[in-house]
């Protein structure tokens, strides 16, 4: 790496019989014998990205086009809940990174069982009304305060006392897969559906366990790149941004 740096160093230095020569194409060094060598100017780089928490504000940020104006950028989808805006390779075999759009989710406690009362706030505050949500809110809601029946569990099947009354009880059979959509991207996107193994324990107490092997990130990253095609399509079109997902 310091070799190269002096090699550079030496190759921008003008000597005593060198001629400059300024034209639209740029700048450059002529020697005597008339061979011309472009001199690179130095790159104004940003000092750190723009951080956003919103596709739509990325989006402006790029519909604004206030910066590298005469440059392809590189749009790029890093994850469910990451977008990252880049420029061109450099010279020094650097990218420079423009602006990061990062999603803001809520914390959710998959694996950990815990009270009907901080489930049924977690049902309702963390997932979208999609799937099996308002299934799962009306067995946990009506349970009865005793001990989850275990007889005739095979694994995937439970049984649970329910209330089906002012005072009548019954036996429910909870749901299990079940298909949720927390809030796990942005929320201008659709929120993908997933498999969940959900259980209850003595308490009662409830637990979701993620059963989709983490295909719901493979969905959220298509369902990102769909939105900023649809509002980014005059500068994809232009190949002023290259879309990658």
């Amino acid at each position: 790496m310091e070799k190269e740096a002096v090699k550079y160093v030496l190759d921008q230095t003008i000597q005593p019989n060198d001629r400059i020569v300024y034209c639209d194409e740029g700048t450059f060094i002529i020697d005597n014998d008339g061979n011309g060598k472009r001199i690179l100017p130095r790159a104004i780089r940003a000092e750190r990205p723009l951080i956003m928490n919103t596709l739509s504000s990325l989006c402006q940020y790029v519909q604004a086009n206030i910066e590298r104006t005469e440059s392809p950028l590189v749009l790029r989808v890093d994850g469910p809940r990451s977008v990252v805006l880049e420029g061109l390779l450099l010279e020094d075999g650097t990218r420079e990174t423009l602006a990061i759009a990062e999603a803001i989710v809520p914390s959710i406690d998959f694996d950990q069982p815990m009270n009907i009362e901080n489930f049924i706030i977690m049902m309702q505050s963390k997932f979208t009304k999609k799937g099996d949500r308002d299934a799962l809110l009306q067995v946990t809601g009506n349970a009865v305060e005793e001990n989850v029946k275990q007889v005739g569990d095979d694994g995937v099947s439970q049984s649970i006392v329910v209330r089906t009354g002012v005072a009548s009880k019954a036996e429910a059979v909870v749901p299990n897969p079940t298909k949720l959509a927390p809030f796990r991207t942005f929320l201008e996107v659709d929120q993908p559906e997933s498999l969940f193994v959900f259980r209850m324990n003595d308490g009662p107490r409830c637990a979701l366990y993620e059963a989709d092997g983490g295909a719901w990130k493979n969905q959220a990253i298509l369902n990102i790149r769909t939105f900023l095609e649809e509002n980014l399509k005059e500068q994809i079109d232009s190949k002023r941004i290259t879309l990658l997902a």
